[in-house]
C-alpha cells in the first residue's frame, strides 16, 4: 500500500468491489429504505406506514391489510408532498429539529376514534375519510405557513398553528376558528414548542387536545427578551431581508424562553393558566391529558437535577405533585409515563433512581406500589400496557447494551420474559388491543425486515416487508466486527472494527477512528446501520482500518457510566478513545504513526479535542460542524452536563477546544455550514481565531448553503471526497 495515497492500490483489488463516492453520499443507505412511521388504524384492521418504492428519500403513504396481505396506497402521490424547495422557513427549521431528510409525504395520522386520516401536503391540510375515500383539502396553502396539524380524539376537528395563533377547523370542511389570541404581532407564539423543547427535550408539540375533544392545552412562548442572533446567507445572490435569518437563541447561562401552559375551550374565550410553580425559570418537558379529564405535566428545574410529575385541575389551574425525582447527576427526560384507565387509576413511571432506567407502578395518589423491573440494564421504552392482562410490554438492554429486545412483565413484578427472538435491534409498534405488534428488526448481518407478530409470544403472523437492496450484494457489504475494550479504569467499552480487504495484508494498518462520543447517543449497536455506513466501508476498502468506540458518556449504559463526564466535557471521552487506539496498537491492527479521527457535531468536537489533547496518538483529524465552545451553545443541552458558565467557569474553559490548541501538531480539516442555526459557524470561527493566535495551521471547508447537515447531493458528494482525500493526502 502506498505510504502517500491508499486510493492507488485500492483500484487493483478485484475481490472487493469499489464503492463509488457518489453512493457514499447517497441517502437512504443500502437496505435502509424500509417502511417507517407504522401506526395501526383505530380498529386495528390496517397498518399505516410511509415508504419509498424507488428506495429514495421521497416517500408516500400506504397501508397493509393483515387479513389478505395486501398493500394499498393512502392519501396523495408523493409529488404533491414536500421538497427541499417548497417548504417554508418555519417548516424547514422544524425538519432540522427532527433530523428529517425524507421528502414527499412526511407525515400522516389516524384519528384516535374515527376512521379518518390526516395528511399535511405542501403547507395544506388534507383529510381522507377512510383508506378508500378521496383526499380532501380542508386548509389550503397560504403565505403564512400552517404548522403541526393534529386531529381531535373524536376525529371531528383539526387544530393547527398559523401566524403565531392556534386554530381549529371541522374535519368535514368549513371555516377555521381562531382559538387563541394575543400573541400575533408581539413576538410571542401560542401553540408552538420553543427551540430547546424541539432540539433538546424531544418535545416537538406546543398544544394537546383534551380527551373529550372539547378543549386544548397549549403553551404560550415569549422569547422577546432573548437577543436576536442573526445568520447571513453568504452564498445567496440576494442581499438584505432575503439573505438573513434572525433567531432568538438561548445561549448557556443566559435567559430562556418564558413559557406558560394554558387550557382553552374549543369555543374560544380566555384561557385558564396552569400553576407551573413559583420559579419561572423552569422547563416544561412533557404535557399529557389523563383518562379522568385532568391534565399532567413534567416540570424540570433549570439545573436539570429535579423533575416533578404534576397533575392539574384544568378548570382552576391548581396543581398537585405526584412524583418528584432528584439526582446528583442529571435528569434524562423520557416518554415512559403511562396512566392506567381501570382499577382506580394509577400509572406506570420510569426512573433512573437506581442508576438505571426502570419501571415503577404507582397508585392514583402518587404513592409507589412496587418496582416492576430492576437490574444493571436499562428500559428504553414502553411499547404497550395491557390492563386486562396486567402486563407491561417494554424494550430494553436486558440481554446486552448493543441489542434491543421486547419484554413483558406483570403488574405484580417478577422476572421479565423476552418476546423477540432474533438478535439485533427491534423497534416495536403494538396494536390497540395488545394482541399484535409490528417488529422492525435489524441486525449486523441483515438489513431491516418488518413483520407482524403475536404480542403473547413473539411468533410471526405474517411478513410486511422483506426486500433485499441489490446494492448490498453489488458491493459485497460485510458487517463490522463488534469488540469490547477495557479502558484504564476497568470499564468495558463497546466498539466496531471495519478491516481492510485481505489483499492489504495482516496489518498494522493506517487507522481512522469514526467518533461521536457525546451523551444521549449510542454509536455502536448490533444494527444494520453499522454495516450500511458506506463512509466506513469505503475507507476500509482503501486500506484503512476504521474503528468506532462508545466512550463513557454514551447512552444505554446506565446513569453512572453516562454521568462520568459531568462538569467537564472532552476529557474522559478523549481518554477512552486513546485507550481504544492503544488496544488496536497492542493487537497489531493499527500503525501507531498513522492514526486519524473524524466526526460530526459532538463528534467534530471530539475529533478536534483528540488531536489537541493527544497529539502523540492522533495525527490527522476531520472535524465537521464542531461543537467547540460550550458557552456558544444552548441552555438545556450545555447546562445539563456543565452547569452554567457562572457556576462552573473552569469546567467551561477546560471543555473548550480553544483552550487546548497549543497541543495540536497534526493536520486539521474543519468543515461547517454557514447557515447552521444549531451549532453556529461561530464555533468554528472562534476556534480559527485560537488557531491563528497559536500559529497552528488548519484547513477549512465551508458549505455556504448548509445547515447542521448538508442536504444537497452535490454538497454531500464534495464533502465525502474531501474527507477521503484529506486522509489519503497524509498517508
Amino acid at each position: 500500500m502506498s505510504a502517500k495515497d491508499p486510493r492507488g492500490p485500492a483500484k487493483t483489488i478485484t475481490s472487493v468491489p469499489a464503492i463509488p463516492i457518489e453512493e457514499v453520499a447517497r441517502h437512504p443507505r443500502p437496505g435502509m429504505a424500509v417502511p417507517a412511521s407504522f401506526a395501526f388504524s383505530p380498529n386495528d384492521r390496517l397498518i399505516g406506514y410511509l415508504f419509498s418504492p424507488e428506495a429514495s428519500l421521497t416517500r408516500q403513504s400506504g397501508a397493509f391489510d393483515p387479513e389478505n396481505g395486501e398493500h394499498k396506497p393512502l392519501g396523495a402521490p408523493p409529488d404533491r408532498g414536500a421538497t427541499e424547495e417548497n417548504v417554508s422557513l418555519e417548516e424547514a427549521l422544524r425538519r432540522e429539529r427532527q433530523r428529517q431528510l425524507e421528502l414527499g409525504v412526511t407525515h400522516y395520522a389516524w384519528a384516535e376514534h374515527a376512521n379518518r386520516l390526516l395528511i399535511p401536503l405542501q403547507g395544506s391540510i388534507c383529510v381522507q375519510d377512510g383508506p378508500d375515500a378521496p383526499l380532501r383539502a380542508i386548509v389550503e396553502r397560504d403565505e403564512k405557513p400552517v404548522l403541526d396539524a393534529q386531529f381531535s380524539p373524536d376525529g371531528n376537528w383539526v387544530a393547527y398553528v398559523q401566524d403565531a395563533e392556534l386554530y381549529a377547523i371541522p374535519a368535514g370542511g368549513g371555516d377555521p376558528r381562531q382559538i387563541t389570541h394575543g400573541a400575533r404581532g408581539t413576538g410571542r407564539t401560542n401553540g408552538l414548542a420553543e427551540y430547546v423543547a424541539q432540539e433538546e427535550m424531544d418535545r416537538s408539540r406546543g398544544f394537546w387536545w383534551s380527551r373529550d375533544s372539547a378543549g386544548i392545552a397549549f403553551v404560550e412562548v415569549d422569547e422577546t427578551h432573548i437577543p436576536v442572533y442573526r445568520i447571513m446567507h453568504q452564498g445567496k445572490d440576494a442581499v438584505g431581508q432575503d439573505a438573513q435569518e434572525d433567531h432568538r437563541f438561548p445561549f448557556a447561562g443566559e435567559a430562556n424562553a418564558k413559557v406558560r401552559l394554558g387550557v382553552v375551550s374549543l369555543e374560544g374565550g380566555a384561557p385558564v393558566w396552569m400553576d407551573l410553580g413559583d420559579d419561572g425559570d423552569i422547563y416544561l418537558a412533557r404535557v399529557q391529558w389523563l383518562p379522568d379529564g385532568s391534565l399532567s405535566a413534567q416540570i424540570e428545574n433549570r439545573e436539570q437535577t429535579e423533575l416533578e410529575l404534576v397533575r392539574f385541575d384544568p378548570d382552576t389551574g391548581q396543581r398537585r405533585t405526584w412524583v418528584r425525582e432528584t439526582t446528583e447527576v442529571w435528569i434524562n427526560l423520557h416518554d415512559m409515563f403511562k396512566p392506567l384507565k381501570g382499577g382506580g387509576g394509577g400509572f406506570i413511571w420510569a426512573s433512573e433512581r437506581t442508576g438505571f432506567a426502570h419501571l415503577y407502578l404507582y397508585d392514583d395518589q402518587g404513592d409507589l406500589v412496587r418496582p416492576l423491573t430492576g437490574g444493571q440494564w436499562v428500559v428504553d421504552a414502553i411499547a404497550a400496557v395491557d390492563e386486562q392482562r396486567d402486563q407491561v410490554y417494554f424494550t430494553a438492554t436486558r440481554d446486552g447494551p448493543t441489542e434491543r429486545h421486547l419484554y413483558a412483565v406483570s403488574f405484580s413484578g417478577g422476572e421479565p420474559h423476552r418476546i423477540t427472538h432474533e438478535p439485533g435491534m427491534h423497534t416495536i409498534v403494538a396494536d390497540h388491543a395488545c394482541e399484535r405488534f409490528v417488529d422492525v428488526c435489524s441486525a449486523l448481518d441483515g438489513p431491516p425486515t418488518v413483520t407482524l407478530r403475536s404480542l403473547a409470544d413473539g411468533s410471526m403472523i405474517c411478513t410486511i416487508y422483506d426486500e433485499r437492496d441489490p446494492r448490498i450484494d453489488e458491493w459485497a457489504l460485510e458487517p463490522p466486527e463488534l469488540v469490547t475494550v477495557q479502558n484504564r479504569d476497568g470499564v468495558t467499552l463497546h466498539g466496531a472494527l471495519y478491516g481492510p480487504p485481505p489483499s492489504f495484508g495482516p496489518g498494522p494498518y493506517p487507522a481512522i477512528v469514526s467518533v461521536y462520543g457525546g451523551p444521549d447517543v449510542q454509536y455502536v449497536t448490533s444494527a444494520w446501520r453499522m454495516t450500511a455506513d458506506l463512509r466506513a466501508q469505503h475507507l476500509s476498502r482503501l486500506g484503512f482500518l476504521v474503528f468506532k468506540l462508545d466512550n463513557r458518556g454514551s447512552a444505554r449504559r446506565g446513569l453512572y457510566v453516562e454521568g462520568a463526564i459531568r462538569h467537564r466535557l472532552g476529557h474522559i471521552e478523549v481518554q477512552d478513545q486513546i485507550d481504544g487506539v492503544n488496544w488496536l496498537i497492542d493487537k497489531g491492527l493499527a500503525d501507531p504513526h498513522r492514526v486519524g479521527i473524524y466526526g460530526w457535531s459532538y463528534g467534530g468536537y471530539m475529533a478536534a479535542m483528540c488531536l489537541a489533547q493527544a497529539p502523540d496518538v492522533f495525527k490527522v483529524a476531520v472535524a465537521g460542524a464542531p461543537w467547540v465552545h460550550p458557552d456558544g451553545y444552548d441552555t438545556h443541552y450545555t447546562e445539563r452536563y456543565l452547569g452554567t458558565p457562572q457556576s462552573n467557569p473552569q469546567g467551561y474553559q477546560e471543555s473548550s477546544v480553544s483552550t487546548h490548541v497549543e497541543g495540536i501538531t497534526g493536520k486539521l480539516l474543519l468543515i461547517h455550514g454557514l447557515i447552521d442555526e444549531n451549532v453556529h459557524f461561530r464555533h468554528t470561527a472562534r476556534l480559527i481565531n485560537a488557531l491563528i493566535r497559536a500559529r497552528k495551521p488548519y484547513d477549512l471547508l465551508l458549505v455556504p448553503d448548509a445547515r447542521h447537515m448538508p442536504r444537497k447531493r452535490e454538497e454531500r458528494i464534495y464533502r465525502e471526497e474531501r474527507i477521503r482525500d484529506y486522509f489519503g493526502q497524509y498517508w
